[in-house]
This record gives structure tokens, C-alpha cells and sequence, in this order.
């Protein structure tokens, strides 16, 4: 697999090395040996899968400590535009996104680590989206931010008025109204 750094610290996309013949193509979607080596030591804890329609926005998510979750994130049919924000108090990054499209043609994924809040906006009639996370779901700790919030500089290349939403995401504060429980400089792995 191929490691590409984006403009944020910590947030990386990965290119798999794909094999392909005359019947078809085959990659490894996931080496525990390999990310450690090449991204962070991490344990996976569970997976998730969704399937959207096109103008279906999903997001911008995260989990509070103790319960905080890294993603890995990556779809397998269609394709969504992707978009990590860095919420960590203190970061030189904070406010700032990595957006990136992911697609079954492109099979590419983004790692999300824990201090951000991410979405995706899915652009083909139809995309199915799957997750790694290294924390377990706990609706009692989630948050959010606004899809909506100009201040992200975000090009969703769907108009966030016009997209498909849960009532919940609508609630979401926007980030200037967020009191965000990361800091920068504590270290978020830590047990």
C-alpha cells in the first residue's frame, strides 16, 4: 500500500496495490502489520457499512473521549467525496479539512484519526460506504458539526441546502459554537 500525507498531520490516504488479470482484480484491503509499520499502531474494534443514494450527506461526526474514534474509512461502489475537520483545540490545522473523492474506481481510503469530525457526500445514484473504528459506537458521547458551515471552506460540490439529511445532522452547531473535547496536545491514543 502507498501512504499519500495530506496538508493535516495524522490524516493519510492509502492507495492499495491492485492486481489485476483477466479474471478480474485483487488487493489487500487492510494489513494490520502493514498500517502499523506505515500509518500508527492501531487496534480495529469494528466495522460499519452504509448505503446512500445520490445527495445524501452524512456528517460532519465524532465521538467525545474516553470514547473518541480513529476511521478508516472507503467506498466500494460508486463514489462520495470524503471530508475530514480538524476540531482538535490548539492545532495548528484546527478548522482545516482534507477532502478527497473515494470511489470503487479509484479504491482508495482515508484514514481519520481521533480529533476530527468527518463526513461525505455521496455523488453517484448509489454508493456503499465501509469503516473501520478502533472505538465502539456509544450514541451517548457523539457530536457533530454543521455540514452547512461556510467558515470550513468545504466544496461539497453538492449544495448542503439541497442535500439529503438526517433530522440530526441539521442540528449539528456550527464550529465557531462547538466547545471541542479534543486538545491537540494531549495525546488522544493514550489508555
Amino acid at each position: 500500500m502507498e501512504v499519500i500525507k495530506t496538508d493535516i498531520e495524522g490524516v493519510v490516504i492509502i492507495e492499495p496495490r491492485i492486481f489485476k488479470d483477466s479474471r478480474g482484480y485483487f488487493f489487500e484491503s487492510y494489513s494490520k502489520r502493514e498500517f502499523d509499520e506505515k500509518v500508527r499502531s492501531i487496534d480495529f474494534v469494528q466495522d460499519n457499512e452504509s448505503m446512500s443514494t445520490r445527495g445524501v450527506m452524512r456528517g460532519l461526526h465524532f465521538q467525545r473521549p474516553p470514547f473518541a474514534q480513529s476511521k478508516l474509512v472507503r467506498c466500494i461502489k460508486g463514489s462520495v467525496l470524503d471530508v475530514a475537520v480538524d476540531i482538535r483545540k490548539g492545532s495548528p490545522t484546527y478548522g482545516q479539512h482534507v477532502s478527497v473523492e473515494l470511489s470503487e474506481e479509484n479504491q482508495r481510503q482515508l484514514f481519520v484519526p481521533r480529533g476530527f469530525a468527518h463526513g461525505f457526500a455521496v455523488m453517484s445514484d448509489n454508493a456503499v460506504f465501509q469503516y473501520k473504528c478502533d472505538n465502539s459506537y456509544h450514541p451517548e458521547v457523539e457530536g457533530g458539526i454543521s455540514i452547512a458551515d461556510e467558515s470550513l471552506g468545504i466544496n461539497w460540490q453538492i449544495d448542503p441546502t439541497q442535500a439529503i439529511m438526517s433530522d440530526k445532522d441539521l442540528k449539528h452547531p456550527l464550529l465557531k459554537d462547538l466547545d471541542s473535547p479534543f486538545d491537540y496536545y494531549v495525546d488522544l491514543y493514550a489508555k
